[in-house]
């Protein structure tokens, strides 16, 4: 069955078809919020609330835009305002140099192994990706981790491309010097 033959069949109130939907695009949404909830169960949690607000709105959508889109827009929205609403997942702007240090690879007191090291880059990276302002870290997002071009970010946005660029280049100035003592 084609998409748009599914959504057809999910307006019009048939069930099977809606769990057909969710079967096809459940993955997808989960690994949307993921990035930007870093947590598994919340991901799932988020997905839910996805797949029932896409359920009561089906009816909403023109198809003006591809169903990826709509379901980006949805899930990106539905993860910003679980870290807004979550105290745990609050992370500070004021990043001190050392929360960016991590073992040095030369000192044989750690002696840690290759993927310790890039879990710590990671963990370091996602950081400061946190810290960035709400717009921009949801652009880099976007961009780095979703693969998505500047056009399909300002669709799910709903922005200008020149926006998205500009958003996109202020992360990295951000990343920049929040990681620049990391990187020396």
């Amino acid at each position: 069955m084609q998409e748009t033959d599914l959504i057809s069949e999910i307006q019009k109130g048939d069930k099977d078809a809606f769990k057909n939907f969710v079967d096809i695009y459940k993955k997808f949404i989960i690994n949307i919020c993921y990035k930007f909830v870093d947590n598994a169960d919340d991901a799932n949690d988020i997905a839910q609330e996805v797949f029932i607000d896409v359920y009561r709105n089906i009816n909403n959508f023109r198809g003006d835009s591809q169903i990826n889109t709509w379901l980006y827009r949805i899930s990106v929205n539905k993860s910003l305002n679980f870290l807004r609403n979550n105290k745990k997942y609050t992370q500070t702007n004021d990043i001190s140099d050392e929360s960016f240090k991590i073992p040095n690879s030369d000192n044989s007191e750690l002696n840690p192994d290759i993927s310790l090291i890039n879990k710590e880059r990671k963990n370091i990276l996602d950081k400061a990706i946190n810290s960035l302002p709400e717009s921009q870290k949801t652009a880099f997002i976007l961009c780095k981790k979703e693969d998505l071009s500047y056009e399909e970010i300002s669709q799910v946005l709903d922005i200008s491309i020149k926006a998205v660029e500009s958003l996109i280049v202020r992360a990295k100035k951000n990343l920049q010097k929040l990681l620049i003592n990391y990187y020396k």
